[in-house]
């Protein structure tokens, strides 16, 4: 009996022992700054792609980081600066309040800056050019996707983030700033004065042509997707179905891309049914968009991309080319398969952070692999008056392939 009662007793000592230690051990008080911290911290935790973190231990570099003196709030972005690198993604990023805000002019219509869409590889820190945007300083420059911005100012952008070489480029209208732009058609290296001025962004351009000879023809320029995009693509569809268009042109050339749901619903615009993309978590998980409705026309469709054809273009082409709605005419596109969420700090600050990959509706995944079109077609130096015209090459081949497949339904 009594060795049946002494574990017992022992058990109820321990425990009031430790609840004892519990009640008295000293519960530290976080900092304002360390809060934003640990918020920061638990934002990855829960939502960043790879459940490895890079292959570290997640818990281990915030108690290294949090335990620091943070002295002001530049170092606690520091400090989550710091501890976001160690993901060695350069999307998953810190904004502090000022650029948080200024995410917000690509759904808001305008911007003051060069008209730059810009992408840094994690691993060499080259910040690329996605694609300028139509009728600014950069395009009028003639900076072309795949040139590289070597120096903004003088400053080399090997030392600078992505966020923060987008804040040397933007800044009063009227005031310059001089690039140093590594060519990519060329290899050499050359410096570009530009003023920075308001940058427009309209997203969709769509005119009825008679480029088919007697077949009335829908051209259709989408430059990003942004809040708009949508709904200005489903008014250009219908104004043109109703002057009668019997073909389409879709040009996401240098299209860098914006809002996720936007390329889904453009999607939609074109498809009676099938998978527009397919997302894939930090699970492993499938999860999958689809079309839902009936397309707005069912009418010959070619989509021109090229090297600046990234992120939401790439998943509204690649619905569009591996539901046989529309063959791809171009070149090779950018190749960004990542999906970012957006996520408020309490301070006004925000964080960027890759939560899921995508595929096509063929399952192709093609981060830093881009889509190859089903007619590559390389592109030459263009000035803005001679887009899809005559001398745009991509275009005429767009025309010569719906002149055929009109002739093969007609017969």
């Amino acid at each position: 009996m009594q060795k049946r009662v002494f574990p017992i007793a022992f058990l109820i000592i321990l425990q009031v022992c430790l609840t004892w230690i519990t009640w008295t051990t000293p519960v530290l008080a976080l900092t304002e700054d360390q809060k934003i911290f640990s918020e920061s911290w638990r934002i990855i935790n829960r939502s960043y792609v790879d459940e490895s973190f890079n292959h570290q231990n997640w818990w281990s570099i915030r108690e290294k980081l949090i335990r620091q003196p943070f002295k002001s709030r530049e170092d606690t972005y520091s400090a989550i600066e710091k501890m976001l690198a160690t993901l060695d993604d350069p999307f998953t990023r810190l904004l502090r309040p000022d650029q948080y805000r200024s995410l917000q002019v690509n759904t808001s219509g305008e911007l003051m800056g060069v008209g730059l869409q810009i992408s840094q590889d994690g691993e060499t820190g080259n910040l690329t050019v996605i694609a300028p945007i139509d009728d600014s300083p950069a395009e009028r420059a003639g900076i072309q996707p795949q040139d590289q911005i070597v120096k903004i100012d003088g400053f080399s952008t090997s030392e600078l983030t992505l966020d923060e070489s987008a804040a040397r480029m933007r800044g009063l209208r009227g005031s310059q700033v001089t690039l140093t732009v590594l060519r990519n058609s060329n290899k050499t290296t050359e410096d570009i004065i530009l003023v920075r001025d308001r940058i427009a962004l309209n997203p969709v351009i769509t005119e009825l042509r008679s480029d088919l000879k007697d077949t009335p023809l829908g051209y259709i320029r989408l430059n990003q997707f942004n809040a708009n995009a949508t709904e200005e693509v489903a008014q250009g569809i219908q104004s043109l179905e109703k002057k009668g268009a019997k073909a389409y042109i879709l040009d996401l050339r240098n299209n860098p891309g914006g809002l996720l749901q936007s390329g889904i619903e453009i999607a939609r615009l074109w498809l009676d049914e099938g998978t527009i993309v397919y997302t894939v978590n930090r699970q492993g998980l499938l999860g999958s968009f689809e079309a839902v409705g009936s397309a707005l026309t069912q009418a010959p469709l070619v989509v021109l991309v090229n090297p600046g054809t990234a992120s939401a273009s790439e998943i509204l082409a690649g619905a569009l080319h591996d539901n046989h709605r529309a063959t791809l005419v171009g070149e090779k596109t950018f190749g960004k398969g990542l999906i970012q969420s957006l996520f408020d700090l309490s301070d006004g600050s925000g964080l960027a952070v890759t939560v899921a990959k995508y595929e096509t509706p063929n399952h192709t995944d093609i981060n830093k692999l881009g889509i190859m079109p089903d007619r590559v077609i390389p592109s030459e130096p263009l000035l803005r008056n001679q887009v899809a015209t005559e001398a745009d090459h991509q275009y005429q081949t767009a025309l010569e392939l719906l002149s055929s497949q009109l002739v093969v339904a007609q017969n």
